[in-house]
């Protein structure tokens, strides 16, 4: 089906779905807070609303959750059958003080730091900190809440009338109320209309960021009737770039931003949702009129509406961007910390054809010399789409290929989707049938879609028992030629149904606990992640890390593993929006994510493969991708030039591998993200809050990739008044910031090390991630304007839950203070032995040559350094230093 055609049919519902909370305008609230029905608990505050159109009340919830969190709760008090709520967010309650005044309540967080305000009628509540209005709720009057009914028994017995409706009895089926249309598809809605909303307003606010997955702009933009952000998870092959109708994955977390504050919005819902953003001009209620034109601020109004579920909503105060996102992780969880190997360089396309071709590609790397992990094999390599099989004839010795393969310290992936072939002499197919782990139909029936295997029924992984059972297909002895480096990818799981409404499933599909599709549609692939991640987990014996791919995602995703942004196309334009599309999942919570290196979709020419290549080097996840209809793209395939140059990039990522590898562990341990917009970092500095052609690494790196075509200079923003930053190949200092214009050859692309901060790297590379373990380290510091830097190097097996369950890792710390290097223990618990040791040093910023460098151990004996001086670059070398990195040691600089 031509996807112009669904996205116009899309359209159409999208209008049909919300048109009734589209009919309440902004205004006066319909809903007032009844006082007296307030009730103190010790860990939340409970009170009823009532609209004064249709009398129903409704119950609120408010808890105030450590760290400066708010938790916001909107149900029936008695619904005719249980609304859904997102299950699987832990969270712990504060005790809240209140204390009544006339027509308000206020709430107090423990720290007192935050106030809570609700006034009564309209209905609102206001957040405070430190006096300041940060954020309120309901400001707009936009609160709507469509209660279940009964099915009526003939048109004209329609009792529902839409608290805002200004249609009568007639004509609401026009606006979808108990069945719609969706092509030659028809929605049933057994309970009629179930459809929620709030607005929000972030004081002061004009940008805001967040809500993936979009091929959008970093700064989300102001909406109109008809193009509001859409979370709603779905198969777009060459997705259309600025377009806001939501793709494979689906983050209801929305960050606003202003110099002293960072705030946050996390919706928890899981059904479909669409979120409208107004910027405007705001004159402050409680401005004097004589200074009113003076206090005109910014205003960012958001206005959330899903299709079913509960308000259940969490407003994170910040106030820096870092504390946002550990408030977030508090609720979802952090980024697991991922197998080194998967940090490195994958190889994938669809198809590599057979056991030979594998091991031709595998070859070719070495012969190249260039380094890599993983090879990973679509769905091709199975017996006729039977996911957990293998094609007879082309892959004849699975398990030989992986030892293969295991000898070169490589990995393996493979693609199991969640559509499982109906056909019952196919063992998963018929095991699951029995079992009843389909998803079914309206009718009771197992639901049957077309996918690639053609017919096909999918598993409810809503149910817990399914995912436990599915976890104990990944078994040696379940999954036949499966060996200990074989490692998945989950693809399709939006989920995707061919010839289905929008390219996936019907929303009346019913799921375990008779929960409707449309509950829970943006879930269904992070299920599937999380039981494909304790598959493989089960497999080991609890003992390995797991690595899963996956293309649908919601909230918590980062617990199981690493997305991707879905089929883009081989052009200059897609791999610009990857940046702006990376930086947003990072700053959702998702931090191991990446783009398809040279576009799934098409050919790239020569000049635009390097540059993606160079790109990717530099981002958290690393995998060159090609569609079955793409020319063959192996890095050793453009030319002995290109070649030399791509070798170069990812050898280049292969020396930063300490470094990355450190970063995720922060992500793991504090939720900062590994790839990071600059207004993180730089979040007073106004010029950063809306660039998103660059970035930062960590703390310490800025890289902007080149993504124009012929490009021969970049301009680069180098942010802070008062930063010194470095050339990170070249190490030339620059004492200015301010956007430069950079020249730039083929060769590579801008990256810079901002002053104060110290990189770990390899001093070589071999070839996979494993052939490292031992190679030497180099430190390379860059001294800030008071000649001083600090940075940590974390490192541990690579493979196994040894660091979490013995402590068996280490974690360094790195300071340059008065002249001094030292190298100290940042985490006393940790203990794990490595022969690795530091063998050089590069001190880049020292200002003069210095007399002599001795390093002192804790032995307490002290020895000459042999260094060098380069004046020209103000850089000081350090060289056979044979430091053990896991010991204690100062390097005196005299």
């Amino acid at each position: 089906i031509p996807f112009s055609c669904i996205y116009l049919e899309y359209i159409f519902q999208l209008l049909s779905d919300f048109m009734r909370q589209k009919l309440l305008l902004p205004g006066k609230s319909l809903y007032q807070a009844l006082l007296d029905s307030v009730t103190l608990c010790n860990d939340s505050v409970k009170l009823q609303i009532v609209s004064e159109k249709n009398k129903v009340p409704l119950l609120v919830e408010i808890y105030a959750i450590d760290g400066n969190i708010f938790r916001l709760k909107i149900n029936e008090i008695s619904p005719l059958k249980s609304r859904y709520e997102v299950p699987d967010v832990l969270i712990k309650n504060l005790p809240l003080r209140a204390q009544k005044e006339t027509g308000i309540l206020v709430l107090t967080c423990a720290n007192e730091d935050c106030k809570l305000h609700i006034t009564a009628n309209p209905f609102q509540i206001e957040l405070e900190s430190k006096g300041e209005t940060v954020l309120s709720v309901n400001t707009n009057g936009l609160l709507y809440f469509e209660h279940l009914q009964p099915p009526p028994q003939n048109r004209c017995d329609i009792s529902y009338i839409p608290q805002c409706s200004v249609c009568d009895a007639e004509n609401q089926e026009d606006l979808g109320l108990w069945q719609e249309e969706f092509g030659s598809f028809l929605d049933i809605k057994a309970n009629g209309p179930s459809s929620i909303g709030l607005d929000f307003s972030l004081h002061g606010c004009e940008h805001v960021y967040g809500i993936p997955e979009h091929a959008e702009t970093l700064l989300l933009k102001n909406t109109s009737d008809d193009d509001a952000y859409r979370l709603f998870n779905l198969d777009v092959y060459g997705h259309k770039i600025h377009d806001k109708m939501g793709i494979y994955g689906s983050v209801p977390f929305l960050l606003a931003h202003k110099p002293n504050r960072t705030s946050g919005i996390f919706w928890l819902n899981s059904s479909e949702t669409v979120v409208e953003i107004n910027t405007k001009a705001h004159v402050p209620s409680r401005s004097p009129p004589a200074i009113t034109k003076q206090r005109v601020v910014p205003q960012t109004d958001v206005r959330w509406m899903s299709e079913s579920g509960i308000i259940d909503v969490f407003l994170l105060m910040g106030p820096t961007p870092f504390d946002i996102f550990k408030q977030y992780a508090q609720l979802t969880g952090t980024q697991a910390l991922p197998p080194l190997f998967s940090l490195g360089y994958h190889q994938c396309r669809w198809n590599y054809e057979d056991e030979q071709d594998v091991k031709t590609v595998d070859t070719g790397f070495d012969e190249h010399d260039i380094p890599y992990d993983v090879i990973w094999l679509d769905i091709e390599h199975t017996e006729g789409k039977r996911y957990f099989t293998w094609d007879k004839k082309k892959f004849q010795h699975p398990e030989r290929m992986q030892e293969l393969l295991k000898r070169k310290k490589r990995k393996l992936v493979v693609i199991i989707d969640p559509h499982i072939k109906v056909d019952p002499m196919y063992a998963l197919y018929s095991q699951a049938k029995k079992k009843g782990y389909f998803v079914k139909n309206r009718k009771g029936q197992d639901f049957e879609g077309i996918c690639w295997p053609g017919s096909s029924s999918y598993l409810d992984f809503t149910n817990p028992e399914v995912r436990e059972w599915y976890a104990d297909q990944f078994a040696f002895k379940s999954y036949k030629g499966s060996t200990d480096i074989l490692f998945v990818w989950n693809d399709m799981n939006e989920p995707s149904v061919f010839k289905g409404a929008e390219l996936t499933m019907q929303r009346d599909a019913v799921h375990h606990g008779n929960w409707e599709h449309r509950e829970v549609h943006n879930l269904y692939g992070f299920y599937q992640q999380m039981a494909t991640a304790e598959g493989l987990i089960k497999r080991s014996g609890g003992q390995k890390r797991p690595f899963v791919l996956t293309r649908s995602f919601f909230a918590g995703s980062q617990k199981y593993g690493a997305v991707w942004t879905g089929d883009n196309i081989a052009e200059w334009s897609y791999l610009k929006i990857s940046i702006p599309m990376l930086l947003t999942i990072s700053t959702a919570g998702i931090s191991f994510c990446g783009a398809d290196v040279g576009g799934f979709i098409g050919d790239p020419e020569p000049e635009l493969l390097v540059r993606w290549y160079q790109a990717g080097a530099y981002q958290p996840f690393f995998r060159g991708h090609a569609n079955i209809e793409s020319k063959r793209r192996e890095p050793w395939l453009f030319g002995d030039e290109n070649t030399r140059i791509i070798r170069e990039a990812i050898r280049e990522r292969y020396t930063l591998l300490p470094y990355l590898y450190s970063l995720f562990y922060r992500a793991h341990t504090t939720a900062e993200p590994v790839m990071r917009p600059l207004w993180v970092e730089f979040p007073k500095e106004q010029e950063t809050f809306g660039v998103e052609d660059e970035y930062m690494l960590g703390n310490a790196l800025l890289v902007h990739p080149v993504i124009e075509q012929k490009a021969t200079t970049v301009n680069v923003l180098l942010p802070g008044s008062d930063e010194v930053w470095y050339d990170f190949r070249r190490f030339r200092r620059l004492d200015y910031s301010g956007t430069l214009k950079i020249p730039v050859t083929l060769e590579s692309i801008p990256v810079f090390q901002r002053g104060g901060s110290v990189v770990p790297l390899k001093t070589t590379v071999g070839r996979s991630t494993e052939w490292m373990t031992d190679i030497s380290y180099e430190l390379r510091v860059a001294l800030d304007s008071k000649d001083f830097a600090v940075g940590e190097l974390y490192l541990d097996d690579g493979h196994s839950f040894q660091y979490l369950h013995k402590k068996q890792f280490l974690h360094r710390k790195f300071t340059f203070h008065k002249n001094i290097f030292s190298s100290s223990c940042a985490d006393e618990i940790g203990q794990y032995h490595t022969k690795c040791v530091v063998e050089r040093v590069l001190i880049l910023g020292v200002q003069k040559q210095p007399t002599s460098v001795t390093v002192s151990l804790q032995d307490g004996k002290d020895k000459e350094v042999v260094f060098t001086y380069d004046a020209k670059t103000s850089m000081l070398t350090l060289e056979k230093l044979l430091l053990n990195v896991g010991a204690d040691w100062e390097i005196h600089i005299k």
